[in-house]
C-alpha cells in the first residue's frame, strides 16, 4: 500500500483561543478557514510546555519535557530520542524542514533528512535560567513588554524575513518534488515564527483590522490580585519599566490578528502550490503554545492559562471525517496520530512516550486520558504541572497554591475554586493523579543538575574560538540550474512539471 504524503504546518505562539472551530469569524484568514472546512478541528487541544523548545521537542518526540529534559530554550534536545521524523524516515519517508524548530544542542536534524532554512533562534545553551538565583532577570534575553509599546507596522523585520524565506523554500522543495525524481512518499514540516511578538505587521494586513472591536484592551488585573505564578511573570518581563497603555495593547493586539493574516497568506502560497503540483497529502496545522494578548493581565506565554496554553489543531486526511471534537486533546499526540495514519508502529518506544494517537477519537471512539502539561522554565522557581479533563483544569506547583477552574462555567479563569469546599471531590481526584504521575522533588532536582551543568559548559564554550552549532544549509551551487557534467536536454526535461502541456 502506498504511503500518504504529509505536510506540517506549524506556526508560534498563535493561541487555540482564536481557533475554537477553525478560525474566529473576524479573522481574516481565508486558507486557514478553508483547511478548517475539511479537517478534524480539536477544539481543546493543548501544547505539552508553553514554551518554545520545550514545546517543540514534546510535540515530535510525543514525550513531555520531563522525558525529553528540554526543560526550557536553551536544554539539549538528546540524539537519541525518537522524533516523528525519524519513525517516518525509518519507514521508508523522505523528511524535510523548512524553518523553525528551536533545537539546541550539536545535532539539528533529528531525523529530518533535509533542513532547508536555518532557525531563527540560537542553538545553544546561553538562554539557560538559573533556579539558584530566583527573582534574577537576565535583562539581554528575557521577553519585556516593548514588544507591546513597540507595536506598529513595518515592511520588513527579522521575523518577515525569516518567514518569507520559510515559505520560499517549503514552496520549491514542493515544486522539486513534484518532478517525480524522488519515489519514497515524504513529509515537509513548514514551521513558521508568525505570530510570535514582536507585534510588527506589514502594512496590507494591519489594515485589515482598524477599527475591530477585537483590539478593545481584556479587562485588566492589577499586579496584587495576581496569583503567584503570574506576578513572577510579570517581574521576568520587567514591568514596572514600561507604562502599557490601553493604546499600546490595541496596537499589540491588531500587530498579532495581522500576522496570522500574513501566515495565512504564506501557508495559502504553500497550499496553491500543492494543488498546482497535483499532489496529495495529509495535512496538519498545529502551534507550538499560545498567547495571552493581555488576558489576567499577562502577555506571551510561560503560564498554563487558557490563552498560552490552547492552541490550534487541525488533520485534513482520508478517511477522517471532518468534525469539531471538544475532547481536550495534547500536541504529544501528534507523533504517535501521524505514524497511525502512516501505517507506521511506535510499539517500540511507546513505553517511553506520552501521547497517544488521535485516530480512534476522530472516529468515535472515547478518550479518558487527561491532558498532562509541564514548565520548568524561565518565570518559574520549581517545576509545574497541570492537568485538563473534561471541563476541568488543575494547576499545581510545590512553591505555590493550588489552582483550580471550571472552564464550563468559567471560561476566563477568574475563579479559582481550589479552596471551594464543592469542588473538594475535583480536587482530590486531581492530586491523586498529580502525585501518582509527578515525583516534582526529583523533577526540580533534574532541572537544576541540567541547568548548573550547561551554565559551565556555556562560559567554557563562549571563551577563546567559539563553535555554533547552528545549522548551515549547504545547496551545492554545482548541482543546481544547468552545468557542464549534466545533459541539458535530460535536465529541461526532468525539471519541468507537468510534461507535456
Amino acid at each position: 500500500m502506498t504511503k500518504p504524503n504529509i505536510l506540517i504546518l506549524m506556526v508560534d505562539q498563535l493561541t487555540g483561543t482564536l481557533f475554537d472551530d477553525g478560525p474566529a469569524a473576524f479573522l481574516h484568514a481565508p486558507n486557514l478557514r478553508k483547511l478548517a472546512a475539511r479537517s478534524v478541528r480539536f477544539a481543546n487541544a493543548y501544547t505539552a510546555s508553553p514554551l518554545c523548545a520545550p514545546a517543540r521537542a514534546a510535540f515530535m518526540s510525543g514525550a513531555l519535557p520531563r522525558r525529553t529534559r528540554v526543560y526550557d530554550n536553551a536544554a539539549e534536545f538528546a540524539s537519541d530520542i525518537p522524533t516523528y521524523a525519524h519513525h517516518l524516515r525509518r519507514a521508508g519517508y523522505y523528511t524535510a524542514l523548512s524553518g523553525k524548530m528551536h533545537f539546541v544542542g550539536p545535532d539539528q536534524m533529528h531525523g529530518f533528512e533535509e533542513r532547508l532554512t536555518t532557525d531563527i533562534y540560537p542553538a545553544d545553551f546561553g538562554w539557560t535560567p538559573d533556579y539558584r538565583k530566583p527573582g534574577e532577570r537576565i535583562d539581554w534575553w528575557y521577553h519585556n513588554l516593548g514588544s507591546v509599546t513597540g507595536a506598529g507596522v513595518a515592511e520588513i523585520t527579522n521575523q518577515l524575513e525569516y518567514d518569507d524565506d520559510v515559505c520560499h523554500q517549503a514552496v520549491q522543495k514542493i515544486y522539486d518534488l513534484s518532478r517525480g525524481l524522488e519515489p519514497r512518499p515524504w513529509c515537509l514540516t513548514a514551521s513558521f515564527t508568525h505570530p510570535h511578538d514582536p507585534f510588527v505587521a506589514r502594512r496590507k494586513y494591519w489594515d485589515l483590522y482598524d477599527g475591530a472591536p477585537e483590539l478593545e484592551p481584556p479587562e485588566p488585573l492589577a499586579y496584587d490580585a495576581m496569583d503567584a505564578h503570574s506576578q513572577r511573570l510579570m517581574d521576568a518581563c520587567d514591568w514596572r519599566s514600561l507604562e502599557v497603555t490601553p493604546d499600546h495593547i490595541r496596537r499589540a493586539r491588531q500587530g498579532y490578528f495581522a500576522n496570522i493574516s500574513y501566515i495565512d497568506d504564506k501557508i495559502g502560497e504553500i497550499l496553491a502550490t500543492l494543488e498546482a503540483t497535483r499532489q496529495e497529502a495529509i495535512i496538519l496545522f498545529v502551534s507550538d503554545h499560545g498567547e495571552m494578548l493581555g488576558r489576567k493581565g499577562l502577555w506571551f506565554k510561560m503560564n498554563f492559562f487558557e490563552g498560552a496554553a490552547r492552541v490550534p489543531l487541525m488533520i485534513a486526511a482520508p478517511g477522517l471525517t471532518p468534525q469539531r471534537i471538544e475532547t481536550p486533546v495534547s500536541t504529544i499526540d501528534v507523533t504517535p496520530t501521524l505514524c497511525d495514519l502512516a501505517g507506521i508502529s511506535m510499539a517500540e518506544v511507546m513505553p517511553w512516550t506520552d501521547g497517544e494517537s488521535l485516530v480512534p477519537l476522530a472516529q468515535g471512539q472515547d478518550r479518558l486520558t487527561p491532558v498532562a502539561m509541564e514548565y520548568a522554565a524561565e518565570g518559574s522557581i520549581t517545576p509545574m504541572v497541570a492537568l485538563r479533563q473534561g471541563a476541568w483544569k488543575y494547576i499545581h506547583c510545590a512553591a505555590d497554591p493550588d489552582q483550580l477552574f471550571d472552564l464550563a462555567a468559567d471560561p476566563e479563569e477568574e475563579h479559582n475554586l481550589a479552596t471551594d469546599p464543592r469542588a473538594a471531590e475535583v480536587l482530590a481526584h486531581f492530586r491523586q493523579i498529580t502525585d501518582e504521575r509527578w515525583d516534582l522533588p526529583a523533577y526540580d532536582a533534574e532541572v537544576r543538575q541540567s541547568q548548573a551543568r550547561r551554565w559551565v559548559v556555556y562560559q567554557a564554550l563562549r571563551n577563546g574560538a567559539y563553535y555554533p552549532w547552528d545549522h548551515q544549509p549547504l545547496r551545492a551551487a554545482s548541482e543546481r540550474y544547468m552545468r557542464n557534467h549534466m545533459d541539458l536536454n535530460v535536465l529541461e526535461d526532468s525539471k519541468r512539471f507537468p510534461r507535456g502541456e
